[in-house]
């Protein structure tokens, strides 16, 4: 029997110095959040060089600050509530364990009440986080996202593969050398530059590396191969 597996993930956004501000943060924001960060494809971990770190961070946390947060069903809203109360629970544990670890909540974690019944969780965002952290090395699956800062682009693709996953990957820079160096050598199933991490076209290869996937990949021309049975055939007709 065949079978495909699909296992998660804790992905990394890699931005560089570089890196148009705007669209770095469109990407995390996305990436991290919408969707409440209840997609397998989110980046949940932010890589950040020195040299754009503070701004980053800052535009960020006022991006975050304007979210409509509320019912999934309303036109305006951009984060709707997690999916049950299980997952709030499980959440805001990370919340909780993030700060026992020592890094610094700059923005949300906490709930929050709606007109509409749903469990609503203010997007978290760590800062001053560690790749060694729980909130680095395990699936969260809400709006939950760490910061980890680093000095430049060799450190930041090291930390971005020290992880047991390996779905998908991103980076945000104006350098034509870091986007083609980082596609070849990101240990991920799916790589995207200057765009988030979260989100492919229904007609590509979906499937991740290392303990994100197992078997052939869903999707295209390469799922094809899950769904057949080769037979070699002769027939003699002399």
């Amino acid at each position: 029997r065949k079978f495909q597996l699909e296992m998660g993930g804790k992905n990394p956004l890699v931005v560089l110095d570089d890196a148009d501000l705007a669209v770095a943060v469109d990407c995390a924001v996305n990436g991290a959040y919408f969707s409440t960060g209840q997609r397998c494809t989110a980046s949940s971990r932010l890589i950040v060089t020195d040299g754009i770190h503070d701004r980053f961070v800052d535009a960020v946390k006022e991006r975050l600050d304007k979210l409509v947060i509320g019912d999934a069903l309303d036109a305006k809203t951009q984060i709707g509530p997690v999916v049950d109360q299980t997952q709030l629970k499980q959440d805001e544990d990370y919340i909780a364990i993030g700060r026992q670890e020592g890094a610094e909540l700059a923005f949300g974690g906490d709930r929050l009440e709606r007109g509409t019944p749903g469990f609503y969780l203010q997007p978290a965002l760590f800062v001053g986080s560690t790749n060694a952290m729980r909130i680095s090395r395990e699936e969260i699956f809400g709006p939950v996202a760490n910061v980890i800062r680093v000095k430049d682009y060799d450190e930041a693709l090291s930390v971005a593969n020290d992880t047991p996953f390996g779905l998908t990957s991103g980076i945000c820079t104006t350098s034509l050398k870091h986007a083609t160096h980082f596609k070849r050598n990101s240990e991920a199933g799916m790589v995207m530059v200057n765009l988030p991490t979260a989100g492919v076209d229904f007609h590509v290869p979906f499937g991740g590396r290392k303990g994100s996937s197992y078997g052939p990949r869903e999707q295209g021309r390469y799922a094809m191969e899950f769904y057949t049975t080769v037979k070699t055939a002769y027939t003699f007709a002399g």
